[in-house]
């Protein structure tokens, strides 16, 4: 069992903060953020190259360490080092927050694992722009990520959309968008889609409908840049009375007090706890 831990910015001296930098414009770099980039010791970046324009336009001047996919292992002894020695570190990623589908959970991790402080600076985030502008649901929601490019996890991915009882939001290559809504559409019910483009930047849009009208509007206009994929809940009536009480068997679930397992089929389910409630009163 994970022993608990608890750590205190006030208390801390040196210290790794995980700064969130623009998607696309760099307006939307926060005044905290530039401050932590301007005060840290060193800045690890995922791709040093593509950091220097965002310093540069903020007039930051400080030593970049390369942290990526294929050397995590290695600078997160040398993130270490330095924190041992007193010196904070700032780590961005090429866009957004980092370790959303970017580098940086290995590091966090044994940051936070050898005692150190780990402080987020929030910002920007694709899969949060977009969800918060496309007008489907977002009381509750699952992030995804990138689909498998193909196999039976891909399978599994897909399917999943049609068993998530809530909005899923995820991350989709332009090249292989119309695949991804060919084969959800295969594999669910007609869903309201939103398929969010370029956030942020000059030609961000927003394409929403149903599976067979976004996949029409994409087979005449073909997808191009950053895209991030959102596929709403199923409408609640296409959750029967029947299936609401034969979940109430599940194990698990049967064995909950009613209240709590109203809780619990409603959220799975996508509907109201007092449905389910008035459902199991008559059991």
């Amino acid at each position: 069992m994970p022993e608990l831990t608890v750590t205190s910015i006030q208390q801390a001296g040196a210290c790794l903060f995980v700064v969130a930098t623009p998607i696309g414009n760099l307006a939307d770099m926060s005044y905290r953020a530039v401050e932590t980039l301007q005060q840290a010791a060193w800045i690890a970046a995922e791709d040093t190259r593509t950091s220097k324009v965002l310093l540069k336009h903020y007039g930051i001047d400080k030593p970049l360490l390369a942290c990526h996919e294929h050397n995590e292992e290695y600078v997160t002894q040398k993130i270490l080092s330095l924190l041992e020695q007193g010196q904070s570190v700032a780590l961005i990623s090429d866009a957004g927050t980092p370790l959303i589908n970017d580098p940086g959970f290995v590091l966090v991790k044994k940051v936070r694992d050898a005692g150190f402080v780990v402080c987020p600076i929030p910002g920007p985030s694709s899969p949060i722009a977009a969800l918060c502008a496309s007008g489907l649901p977002t009381y509750q929601f699952t992030y995804l990520g990138f689909p498998p490019r193909s196999g039976s996890g891909r399978a599994q991915w897909i399917q999943a959309l049609a068993d998530v009882p809530h909005t899923v939001v995820a991350l989709e290559s332009p090249k292989r968008l119309m695949q991804t809504l060919m084969d959800i559409a295969g594999a669910v019910k007609e869903r309201e889609i939103c398929v969010a483009r370029e956030i942020t930047k000059l030609h961000e849009s927003f394409v929403s409908g149903g599976v067979s009208e976004v996949l029409a509007y994409f087979e005449e206009h073909p997808p191009r840049g950053e895209i991030v994929l959102m596929v709403g809940p199923a409408a609640q009536e296409d959750v029967t009375d029947e299936k609401i009480l034969a979940m109430s068997q599940f194990p698990g679930i049967a064995d909950l007090p009613p209240s709590a397992r109203a809780r619990e089929i409603a959220k799975k389910l996508g509907v109201t706890k007092s449905r389910v409630y008035s459902l199991l009163l008559k059991l």
